[in-house]
């Protein structure tokens, strides 16, 4: 069969994978990438193995019904492996989807406040404090590029680096507009108020080649301004980068030294142009459809926080979990919804494989 020769072939590659790692005869740099290349097998070998064990089992459960005293038996036996087997074959084929190049990275996030003043800027900074509870809880570190803060501790804007492996897998499908309805704390009547805040999720493009020309670019320093200690408005450490192709700007002004924010605001920017040349990619490999789930449309409305039911609804899959503190907290709920988002993706790609 096709699909049992796909598995073979796979189980023979990891062999040889295996075998190069341990040979001793590969550099560095060749080690670190047949390493990333295995372990990405590890999930659909125990799989592979399962199947195979199943398909025997079936076999030879059906030679035993030519045996009058394990007939019984292997009937049993028998019923018990046909409806395991469906479950292992949809793991399988998810586990041999294509994978995406970004997955492993880290990334970068951009909270902007929109509609509902002061309130959504509040709102920005509950989501901020959600993502930031959310990273370390996984191991992950979180360091801040950019931020403009208001009086009430929220944000107009803040841009942060989440750093651990497969954190872009995780947050991917956080890009969006998310909404939150409740009485707001600059709201002295009690009623309530709807407003939002907009989220972009970028993989960091660490490890890839993004070039940047520079006449491309210019870059522009100047006094920071706000937080930031003795050094704001005492020394132009403050760095603004333009990207005249793309029109794209970035600013950075939270490090101490012009040297680090430089390095800061280049980083972003790479990571901006790498999520552009991804979506050009993925428009002209997907015009036919467009992902429910996966679309990463910043303008999109994907999420309802509701304070006065606790609920949290995400639009896409219709999916409402009634544990808004804990998703707020960046907890296990907030895993269980990306999960779930995670969970629908995959089976839409499975329905849309020729």
């Amino acid at each position: 069969m096709i699909i049992e020769d796909k598995l073979k072939d796979i189980k023979k590659h990891a062999a040889e994978i295996a075998n190069q790692m341990n040979s001793g005869d590969v550099s560095g740099a060749e080690l670190t990438r047949l390493s990333k290349e295995y372990s990405q097998l590890t999930d659909v070998l125990p799989l592979i193995d399962e199947y195979f064990q199943i398909k025997q089992g079936i076999s030879d459960a059906k030679e035993m019904l030519h045996d009058a005293e394990l007939k019984n038996i292997a009937a049993e036996q028998l019923d018990e492996l046909n409806h395991k087997l469906p479950d292992v074959e949809k793991q399988l084929q998810i586990a041999l989807l294509p994978r995406d190049e970004a997955d492993d990275n880290g990334v970068i996030m951009e909270i902007r406040a929109g509609v509902g003043g002061e309130e959504s800027a509040l709102f920005a900074g509950d989501l901020y404090n959600q993502y930031k509870s959310y990273a370390l809880r996984h191991g992950w570190k979180v360091e801040v590029i950019e931020e403009n803060a208001t009086s009430l501790h929220g944000y107009k804007e803040i841009i942060f680096k989440i750093d651990g492996a497969g954190a872009y897998a995780r947050m991917k499908f956080e890009s969006g507009i998310h909404r939150v309805q409740r009485v707001p704390e600059t709201e002295a009547g009690g009623r309530i108020h709807t407003s939002a805040a907009s989220v972009a999720v970028m993989p960091e493009a660490k490890d890839i080649n993004i070039v940047i020309d520079d006449k491309d670019i210019r870059i522009d320093v100047f006094r920071a301004s706000g937080a930031g200690g003795q050094h704001v408005n005492k020394t132009d450490s403050a760095v603004r980068i333009t990207h005249f192709p793309t029109g794209i700007v970035v600013t950075c002004q939270n490090e101490r030294s012009q040297f680090q924010n430089k390095a800061a605001a280049m980083d972003v920017l790479r990571s901006k142009l790498y999520e552009k040349q991804r979506e050009e990619q993925n428009n002209a490999s997907n015009s036919a459809r467009k992902s429910m789930v996966g679309s990463g449309d910043r303008s999109e409305k994907i999420r309802t926080y509701n304070f006065p039911e606790q609920r949290v609804t995400d639009h896409r899959i219709k999916l409402t979990l009634y544990k808004l503190d804990d998703i707020l907290a960046g907890g296990a709920a907030l895993d269980e919804m990306i999960d779930a988002l995670t969970a629908a993706d995959q089976l839409e790609r499975l329905a849309n494989m020729d």
